[in-house]
């Protein structure tokens, strides 16, 4: 491991944490530590229903032609 990091660089320091973050608590911990510092908004039960119900083919063309 780098133990130099230039801590000007926020997408090294953004990489290094994330592994940090992994190697300590594992995959699953790592994102349920992040999702601690994420307040959400709006109203999920509302707008889960004005989606369209699209399939996993559909939803990878869209993404793909972003």
């Amino acid at each position: 491991m780098n133990t130099t990091i230039d801590v000007n660089n926020l997408i090294e320091i953004r990489k290094i944490g994330l592994q940090a973050l992994k190697d300590a608590l594992g995959p699953v911990g790592m994102v349920r530590f992040i999702q601690q510092y994420e307040n959400g908004y709006g109203d999920y039960t509302k707008e889960k229903y004005q989606q369209p119900n699209l399939t996993v083919e559909e939803i990878d063309t869209i993404l793909r032609n972003k």
